[in-house]
């Protein structure tokens, strides 16, 4: 297992945007696995976001919406789970998908999506109103990947909280998929336009890690603080993976 290279400034690093087999069908492994490989490589905490509901879901969509909900938390249940054996933090988000454009929603809980069965049906802009309500955050994720299941690319500026900029399936050397580093350089540009507080993740999906994310100079608290620490514009790295691994220039977010 290759460990993580950070900036000695920000020790602490999460990975952000991450998905298991329970929930997410193209996920390859269990949370529990994902907790273990990440823990291993030297992750301060994870962020589990499988496909929600119209996405790539692993769960039936026919079941009744508790029974839904209860199934797609497993993957985060059981990293948590093995997270707090092994000393890995985990927090709870997913991935919404409308016709194949994609956020992740971050600081919310399980117990708000079986109180809000709404979230499932509701549109993009009804998506932040409802997200808002209860503190938590829209990032708009891989905004400029170009794939066959991506009909079109579209952006919604006015009902999104921040932009992932960097995703390490499109740059890392490791990566075996989606890879082209114009959709970063795109969403880059993108975030500077609208002045977006900006994330990164590897949008991993297997135990063989991208070893991209972001590291603070901190230990985050939980998810609400991860949420203030976006929105606040700390200072923090962002992690293509390539970095990570050679020890070359990080990508500051100041």
């Amino acid at each position: 297992m290759k460990k993580l290279r950070l900036p000695e400034k920000f020790p602490y690093a999460y990975e952000t945007h991450l998905h298991t087999s329970e929930a997410s069908a193209c996920a390859k492994c269990p949370g529990a696995d994902m907790a273990r490989a990440c823990r291993e490589a030297g992750y301060t905490g994870i962020i589990v976001t499988d496909h929600f509901f119209y996405g790539n879901t692993a769960v039936d969509r026919k079941l009744p919406w508790s029974e839904w909900v209860e199934k797609f938390c497993l993957g985060y249940e059981h990293a948590k789970e093995e997270g707090d054996r092994i000393g890995l933090q985990v927090f709870f988000g997913w991935e919404s998908c409308y016709n194949a454009t994609e956020f992740l929603i971050n600081g919310l809980s399980k117990q708000w999506l079986l109180d809000h069965p709404e979230v499932k049906d509701c549109t993009i802009p009804e998506q932040l109103e409802l997200v808002h309500k209860d503190g938590g955050m829209v990032v708009h994720c891989h905004p400029y990947r170009e794939e066959t299941y991506i009909p079109e690319i579209r952006l919604f500026p006015e009902y999104i909280d921040a932009v992932e900029t960097v995703n390490a399936t499109h740059v890392s050397s490791e990566s075996k998929s989606h890879v082209n580093p114009e959709f970063d350089v795109k969403a880059l540009a993108y975030a500077g336009e609208h002045d977006f507080p900006q994330t990164a993740g590897s949008d991993i999906h297997v135990t063989n890690l991208l070893y991209g994310g972001m590291a603070f100079a901190r230990k985050l608290e939980d998810s609400k603080d991860y949420i203030k620490a976006v929105m606040g514009r700390e200072k923090y790295a962002l992690l293509s993976g390539n970095e990570t691994l050679l020890g070359e220039d990080f990508r500051y977010n100041m």
